[in-house]
């Protein structure tokens, strides 16, 4: 399965609507959100996905009622536990535990968001991933990242 990651998207319409767009094309079967969204509004595009979505609530997410029926009740509190195809994922905002999150040897993937920087890696037998930040505010770059679950590796995709 191919999943898309995504996070600290923090409102920024025409970058989210790009995410979409490169998700659908290469037919991700679920998409990931780590956290951040902001505001509400951001569902207005990405209701147009035409996979799954799940998603976890970081710092910077206010209004949670609304965001919370926007998604379709998809967005959880972290830590959040989730398989998909087989494999065991943790999707974190924060990432203080990431570290010891994958040394447990208890999940193939560790995804996060927050510090709005990129990482790809392996740590023993997991595979951690930040996309990095979709938004691009905080240094320019609107990243996202696209795993393999197969194969348990990821690219980081700069929109």
């Amino acid at each position: 399965m191919i999943i898309g990651i995504i996070s600290d998207t923090h409102d920024h319409m025409p970058v989210i609507r790009k995410a979409v767009d490169l998700c659908n094309a290469r037919q991700v079967g679920h998409v990931i959100h780590a956290g951040d969204f902001t505001s509400p509004f951001t569902f207005r595009a990405l209701k147009h996905l035409t996979c799954e979505f799940t998603g976890i609530y970081g710092n910077n997410d206010g209004e949670r009622v609304l965001l919370q029926k926007l998604s379709k009740q998809q967005i959880f509190t972290q830590p959040y536990f989730i398989e998909l195809a087989g494999r065991k994922l943790v999707i974190m905002h924060e990432h203080q535990v990431v570290d010891a999150l994958a040394d447990s040897g208890h999940y193939d993937l560790v995804i996060y968001g927050h510090t709005h920087e990129p990482d790809i890696r392996k740590r023993g037998n997991t595979l951690i991933v930040n996309p990095g930040e979709l938004s691009g505010w905080l240094y320019g770059k609107c990243t996202m990242a696209i795993a393999d679950l197969s194969t348990l590796s990821a690219e980081l995709i700069e929109l």
